[in-house]
């Protein structure tokens, strides 16, 4: 068993002993991997995709070690160009042994990019570094997807925060990408995200490339029940436990979001004493406390009329129709056609998010610093 010195995790994937449940889920993405399925897996951010993708690729590659699992989060990529780099980095050169005719067959099947091979210590596998000229992107796109093609082996691939290719400035990323993958008869893809709808309208509208070529998964909360046994199998290492009406405290609070009841309980586990409410306050007070200079950052980059109806999101938690007569009115907020700039804005800058239920805070805590403060 894996040792840390705090068994409720924030960041990475630190093995299945940390990972709570999603039994069913791990289940079905693995069935239709191996039955040569590509998936499409929607959920709010901070819901546990990333957590989920690597359990997945940890479960595979402990049953079929051949089968090469690829893992890429492009929400930092702000081109086409970035995006092959990423991905060739990621995938050239871990499908091959490290044999130097392998190297040699690198060196030539790229060599318009320059590449740079060295040998990873740990892993024995080829490193390789791409120099990538603005322009030959979809090309470069094609050949990585040859190479894995000719590879011969199975191969998953997960590309997370897929939705944001829609910001590349290069024209028909999506089409091109379609056009590619579905000559690869042995790569299967999850296209991750967190913008529901736009992730919703690139798959299953009609007129766009992607058009039901996956299958289509949303991610929920975990169960209360499962959850709570997971952590009281930790806190009873402490000799300490968390009833249930505490538990669906915080659960309610944080609307059953993966990483916010980690985070609370996460500094929960470094307190002592009996986990009632009042600890659960306190820690959410310290985990509010430290963000405050990042919190009152975002307000200050606000205009007026953004701040306001972040405010007015916030303090009713969940809002059916930002633009309707009766919210605009009852927080004060400007016509209609202010508030409708105002919104877009906010979603731009990804500080609130549409659901099928409505608008709410992106991040959970900063909605309750705002209710807070507020």
């Amino acid at each position: 068993m894996t040792v840390i010195a705090n068994p409720f995790v924030l960041y990475g994937y630190k093995g299945s002993e940390f990972f709570c449940d999603r039994k069913k889920e791990t289940e079905t993405l693995i069935t239709a991997l191996r039955n040569e399925h590509s998936v499409t897996l929607v959920a709010p951010r901070r819901m546990g995709k990333t957590g989920l993708i690597h359990h997945v690729f940890n479960v595979i590659q402990s049953e079929e070690p051949d089968v090469g699992c690829f893992y890429l989060d492009i929400l930092a990529t702000h081109s086409l160009d970035e995006f092959v780099r990423l991905m060739a980095e990621t995938i050239i050169g871990k499908l091959d042994t490290p044999s130097q005719t392998i190297l040699r067959n690198i060196q030539t099947f790229f060599s318009n990019w320059r590449p740079k091979i060295a040998i990873d210590q740990f892993s024995g596998y080829p490193s390789v570094s791409l120099d990538i000229q603005p322009s030959e992107g979809r090309e470069s796109l094609r050949q990585v997807f040859e190479y894995m093609k000719q590879s011969g082996r199975r191969c998953y691939v997960a590309i997370d925060e897929f939705q944001q290719i829609l910001n590349y400035p290069q024209t028909g990323v999506e089409a091109m990408l379609r056009s590619y993958i579905q000559f690869l008869p042995n790569v299967y893809f999850i296209f991750s995200g967190s913008r529901q709808h736009v992730m919703e309208q690139m798959f299953l509208a009609p007129n766009r490339p992607f058009f039901q070529s996956t299958m289509l998964m949303s991610l929920q909360g975990i169960e209360k029940a499962e959850y709570i046994l997971f952590i009281n199998g930790f806190l009873s290492t402490q000799d300490r436990h968390v009833d249930m009406e505490t538990f669906s405290y915080v659960y309610n609070l944080v609307e059953g979001v993966t990483w916010y009841i980690q985070a609370i309980f996460h500094k929960i586990y470094l307190y002592g004493g009996d986990v009632d409410r009042a600890l659960v306050d306190y820690a959410i007070d310290e985990i509010l406390g430290e963000h405050a200079v990042a919190y009152q950052n975002y307000c200050a980059w606000l205009t007026s009329n953004q701040y306001h109806l972040l405010k007015a999101i916030a303090s009713e938690g969940c809002v059916p129709s930002p633009l309707a007569r009766k919210f605009i009115s009852d927080h004060g907020l400007p016509a209609m056609s202010s508030v409708k700039t105002a919104l877009t804005a906010l979603e731009d800058k990804q500080l609130v998010q549409r659901s099928p239920v409505g608008y709410t805070i992106s991040d959970i805590f900063f909605g309750l610093w705002l209710g807070r403060k507020y």
